[in-house]
């Protein structure tokens, strides 16, 4: 292991005196806040629907082009709250994302996503050619006139073209085609076009025209998930970065492809962080400060030091190597259930392939000390083990096992039977996984052949 750059003293973390106190952790993940925030989406649902029921009257519904425009109001209210819900599930509410993990939560956002679309276009076919039909004119002719003569139409529209821009480069094929960045960006725009949309439906709702406690109720859905943004995405992150002033302290070249950064700041134990989460790390350098990129932490914080341990992948990554000694950082986070406390036994298993040894770095470290720790790890050959000496240390103090799977995947197979023979008790515990997509979903299938149930089975997904 060789340094590329170093500050005095700032690389060892084991020349550091012991803690005086316990380091802060995170707040423990509440199953209630899931169930209790889960209802009141179902009883805002309930509202919703039966603010655009009451909004209709049977000779609204007398005629086709009557029935055909109650629809599309429908349509477009739930099209709101549909948006609303899949806003918050991205809005990194602390409590629920402790609760569910980001992850989970992401591919909710991105499973509930599409259907807000398809609501907001069915409302805007159906509101147009029943609009079409009471006035008796052309469909195009009638989206003109509702363009140009409503109150509030130009913002509605141009909320819809955000909207859909959003969606579309959601879709994996046309995200592949834009740097995260740039999708970033596009993503940023969903925050106006959603205050575009609920000027809408306020100012031209009929389920809110005349009907003062439905603006106020309608008004309060939208301004508690403005006051969530704020607050999780914006003001909690500026508060931890003044307040802990990170920056890079050393940055340690682990191999050919890997670095660590070592990270100094004030009073970093105060961080609520456990091993195996990860932060959004901004590195404020010109070019790219306004990039974010999820990494785990490789070592907890210890008084006024942590560490992430981060693979080249040809992106922001790599310039991590390069990185200057003092450059100011600002994070987002900390943010997963890959903890842990996650484990509900005392036996537990890592399995780690590359770089994803990482955050099982961090979890050794606050797991209980008389934990049963078995340890995995797998890679092509010996240098590419990371920080398999640290790992093998902490295995040692603990009494532990320690197995390394070296070669290709068609030479070395990590298959149900193979962790049975390695661990005949591996059904009784607890098993950890970190590596790349493929291999974390192959692993867990493996385990799950091998007896272990699914709410034994801890893994966290990058891939956002």
């Amino acid at each position: 292991m060789t340094t590329t750059e170093q500050a005095p003293d700032t690389m060892s973390f084991t020349a550091l005196p012991p803690r005086h106190r316990p380091r802060r952790m995170p707040a423990p993940g509440r199953p209630i806040v899931v169930d209790v925030l889960a209802a009141l989406a179902g009883l805002g649902l309930g509202i919703t629907i039966a603010l655009g029921v009451s909004a209709q009257s049977l000779s609204s519904i007398s005629t086709v082009p009557g029935a055909i425009t109650a629809v599309g109001r429908m349509t477009g209210l739930l099209a709101g709250y549909a948006m609303l819900v899949t806003a918050a599930l991205s809005a990194r509410i602390g409590p629920l994302e402790r609760a569910i993990g980001q992850d989970r939560l992401i591919r909710w956002h991105r499973t509930l996503g599409p259907w807000g679309l398809y609501l907001l276009l069915g409302h805007v076919v159906l509101i147009t050619v029943g609009y079409a039909g009471l006035a008796q004119t052309g469909i195009l002719a009638q989206l003109w006139q509702l363009i140009l003569t409503y109150q509030g139409m130009l913002g509605a529209t141009v909320a819809t073209l955000l909207l859909f821009l959003a969606g579309i480069t959601s879709y994996k094929r046309a995200r592949r085609r834009f740097k995260y960045e740039t999708w970033w960006s596009i993503h940023l725009y969903t925050y106006l076009a959603l205050l575009f949309a609920f000027a809408h439906q306020v100012d031209n709702g009929a389920s809110f025209a005349g009907h003062p406690l439905a603006t106020i109720w309608w008004t309060a859905l939208w301004l508690g998930l403005l006051a969530a943004v704020l607050y999780w995405r914006f003001t909690v992150p500026v508060i931890r970065s003044l307040r802990h002033r990170i920056r890079v302290a050393a940055v340690v070249r682990e191999n050919d492809d890997v670095v660590s950064v070592v990270l100094e700041g004030r009073r970093l134990d105060r961080l609520p962080v456990a091993g195996g989460q990860f932060f959004q790390w901004r590195f404020l350098t010109r070019g790219a400060w306004w990039e974010a990129h999820p990494f785990s932490l490789s070592h907890v914080p210890h008084r006024d030091r942590m560490r992430i341990t981060v693979k080249n992948l040809g992106d922001h990554s790599g310039d991590l190597a390069a990185m200057a000694i003092g450059t100011p950082v600002f994070i987002e986070g900390p943010y997963g259930r890959f903890t842990a406390d996650a484990a509900v036994n005392p036996k537990v298993l890592l399995i780690g392939a590359g770089v994803g040894a990482t955050p099982l770095r961090s979890i050794l470290q606050d797991l209980d000390e008389h934990a049963d720790v078995a340890v995995l790890l797998r890679a092509r050959s010996r240098e590419h083990l990371v920080l398999v000496d640290e790992i093998a240390d902490e295995v040692e103090r603990r009494s532990g096992r320690l197995w390394e799977a070296l070669g290709t995947r068609d030479q070395v197979r990590i298959t149900a039977s193979t962790l049975r023979k390695a661990l005949p008790d591996v059904h009784q515990r607890d098993v950890f996984i970190c590596g790349p997509e493929a291999f974390t979903a192959a692993i867990a299938a493996e385990c799950r052949r091998a007896g272990i149930p699914d709410a034994r089975i801890h893994f966290e997904s990058f891939v956002f």
